[in-house]
């Protein structure tokens, strides 16, 4: 790659960057006409909690709105609701989107305090802006219990409430029954994962047919989706919506977000008659994709050209001679590298959150490590039979020189690591430094769906440093695997581009099945493949975009540099930052 072309590339990243935080401002903002504020308040026990404040135009204490709370889900955060958010804001209602305890920026631990959904309420509750007597509560799958929890605490404190992918009666959610909560809406979608937890059915679309439910709505038949039951104005309505789509789509679907108003504008009093398919929250997703694009983009022209300044340019290296597996043997070992992660993550899983895998001060976050320790199971046994592979069948072929790990003549040279670290750090903080000032700027961040890529808390910080030595040793023994055993020809023969979407294959693959196995079943009316894991299967659907990232990175930069050290150290790096700030905290650090 030429200087001018890097050049350029750094320019398109860069607009890429302003462009789509640009474009997501003004969507979340209706056109600068609703005020977006940033907010830090203290809990009960003193907790410092977060949240975003979308206040509508006109709105103040001598005009106070109808207001609604928007709480996210477990392992999400308070721009997960932005689709709820900006609809309800342009619609009139003033919207505080908050962090769950211990997710976000609101300090630990997770589940406090009614998940956050009682200090929250408490908090809208002193607003000013806000009409008190019209207040209603929305909630996505734990986010609903937040505000059941927070409905009941506070009974005369809200007017509506509506159940995202959610349920009364669980993790310490107060039974449901005919006159609590009030005026309750429940979007429950036919391929939800966790209708045996929270609706006690295996089948998502039989919840009609549970007893639980039929309390809730005051009747011995079948609930009938689409049907008003009770009165509003004697608290009772309830109403089932049932959009065909899985647990996690519904805060990312115009049908559900649409559910959502219909539900508010029916049970809530001075909002604006704006039509429940007028939705424009997509186009902020866009931008927010867009920017994310352009952050991954900037971490190649940036690296080139860190690669070619005089501090750097000695690990500006070509790949040794390929010395690896070739015809049916690679196809083995390629067929061993996707499959090697399905079983150890299976095993993993069945421990989380419990003995050597519960929180502790060191490691605080419960699902990172579980993919930690997976992580690290996988780097152990591909190790084990990597080295087998070249101890018995490849040390008179190949040494480690050819597999990227050593010098010509030098061995490992420590001072040659040591800088390939730097320039990983380098390159990571350049990336950091995009979504802080975007943050900043459009009080945005990256994200796409369930996936999003966030600033850190110095809490944050502190975790992602106890976090990033095992994710290291993970993607250095992938880096091995993949360059080292399986990599496919010469930079000569094959094309960069060629080499990328081998090894994206070769990360991926694994759980395409893993997900093919759990939601197949679940399509074809059934329940999952395995229920009890159906947490994990939403967070696998992050594995994607995340291993998509690490392959791009590993190949560019063992590409760039000939060895495996700054692609798997900047893998990590960014794999650790992402997943830490995503996650909640559970340890009360």
């Amino acid at each position: 790659m030429n200087s001018k072309k890097t050049k350029w590339l750094l320019f398109i990243a860069l607009i890429l960057i302003i462009g789509g935080g640009f474009l997501a401002y003004c969507i979340q903002t209706a056109g600068n006409t609703i005020k977006i504020k940033d907010v830090r308040f203290v809990g009960s026990d003193g907790r410092l909690n977060s949240a975003l404040l979308y206040i509508p135009p006109g709105v103040s204490s001598k005009n106070p709105a109808p207001g609604i709370v928007a709480t996210h889900g477990y392992i999400n955060s308070r721009e997960t609701q932005d689709g709820f958010a900006i609809e309800f804001a342009r619609r009139g209602y003033v919207v505080l989107a908050p962090d769950q305890s211990g997710h976000g920026f609101s300090d630990p631990p997770a589940f406090a305090a009614g998940f956050g959904g009682l200090d929250t309420l408490k908090y809208f509750r002193t607003l000013d802006i806000v009409d008190p007597k019209n207040i209603g509560l929305e909630g996505h799958s734990m986010g609903g219990w937040a505000s059941v929890i927070a409905a009941a605490a506070n009974p005369d404190g809200y007017q509506s409430l509506l159940l995202a992918s959610s349920s009364t009666g669980t993790y310490g959610a107060p039974d449901g029954t005919p006159t609590f909560p009030r005026n309750m809406g429940l979007i429950y979608s036919t391929y939800d994962e966790f209708s045996g937890l929270m609706w006690k059915t295996l089948i998502p679309r039989d919840i009609v047919k549970t007893e639980k439910l039929k309390k809730v709505f005051n009747t011995t038949e079948d609930i009938q989706v689409g049907k008003l039951y009770g009165s509003i104005e004697e608290g009772t309505a309830r109403k089932l919506y049932s959009p065909s789509m899985i647990h996690p789509r519904v805060h990312f679907s115009t049908e559900g977000i649409g559910d959502a108003i219909e539900w508010m504008q029916l049970t809530l009093k001075g909002g604006k008659d704006i039509p429940v398919t007028n939705q424009i929250w997509y186009w902020k997703e866009l931008g927010n994709f867009i920017a994310l694009i352009g952050m991954l983009l900037l971490l190649f022209p940036l690296g080139q050209l860190l690669l070619q300044s005089n501090f750097f340019k000695e690990l500006s290296e070509s790949p040794a001679e390929k010395k690896s597996l070739k015809g049916f043997g690679w196809w083995v070992g390629a067929v061993l590298t996707v499959l090697i992660p399905i079983p150890l993550f299976v095993v993993t899983i069945a421990s989380h959150g419990k003995g050597y895998q519960a929180a502790s001060a060191l490691w605080p976050q419960n699902i990172t490590t579980t993919i930690m320790y997976w992580a690290l199971f996988v780097a152990i046994v591909s190790l084990i039979l990597f080295l087998l592979w070249h101890f018995i069948f490849n040390r008179k072929n190949g040494t480690f020189v050819n597999y990227g790990v050593t010098w010509k003549d030098k061995g490992v040279s420590w001072k040659k690591v040591g800088k390939s670290f730097l320039l990983a750090a380098v390159i990571c903080f350049f990336a950091y430094l995009t979504v802080a000032i975007s943050g900043w700027a459009f009080t945005t961040d990256y994200r796409l769906w369930v996936f999003a890529i966030k600033p850190m808390t110095f809490l944050h910080f502190r975790i992602f440093l106890s976090y990033l030595v095992p994710f290291a040793v993970y993607f250095l023994v992938i880096g091995l695997i993949l360059h080292g055993q399986l990599r496919r020809g010469k930079a000569s023969e094959l094309k960069l581009w060629q080499e990328m979407l081998i090894n994206i294959f070769l990360l991926i693959t694994a759980y395409i099945i893993c997900e093919a196995f759990q939601y197949l079943p679940l399509f074809a009316g059934g329940a999952l493949g395995l229920p009890p894991a159906a947490l994990f299967g939403i967070v696998m659907f992050q594995f994607f975009p995340l291993f998509i990232i690490a392959a791009l990175v590993s190949t560019y930069f063992y590409r760039k540099t000939g060895h495996i050290y700054t692609g798997a150290f900047l893998s990590a790096m960014l794999i650790t930052w992402i997943v830490v700030a995503g996650q909640a905290t559970h340890f009360p650090l």
